[in-house]
């Protein structure tokens, strides 16, 4: 039996910084609950970090690219290009607790693009 090759994962700065934003916003939130709340969705990143790193095409179809308003668009045209600078061919989402984790990935690479809470309406992309 043969093991397949193990793909790497690596985040974007872009995610960094948006999962800097979630730990800021849990807490001013509920100050009291912010750490706890902040170590679980790192656990719940790590499980998926270890599910992509076996099978990079695990998450859904990216959603927003079906958008069709102007608004949409100009979203979906931010994010992808994340995926431009990462060079890699596809998007999907990854559903994390109360999260969505945008991700683009070939059969041996995934870069984590984004973070969003699913209330947000979009990701948000550094220009």
């Amino acid at each position: 039996m043969v093991l397949p090759v193990t793909a790497g994962v690596e985040a974007a700065p872009n995610f960094l910084a948006n999962l800097d934003e979630a730990s800021a916003f849990f807490a001013l939130q509920d100050a009291d609950s912010a750490d706890s709340r902040l170590r679980k969705l790192k656990a719940e990143l790590r499980e998926m970090i270890s599910v992509l790193s076996w099978s990079p095409g695990s998450g859904r179809p990216a959603r927003f690219m079906i958008g069709r308003s102007a608004q949409a668009r100009i979203r979906a045209e931010a994010v992808l290009r994340l995926a431009e600078r990462a060079g890699l061919p596809f998007l999907r989402e990854y559903v994390v607790g109360q999260h969505i984790v945008l991700y683009a990935h070939s059969e041996a690479e995934v870069a984590l693009l984004a973070l969003k809470h699913q209330r947000q309406l979009a990701y948000f992309a550094d220009q």
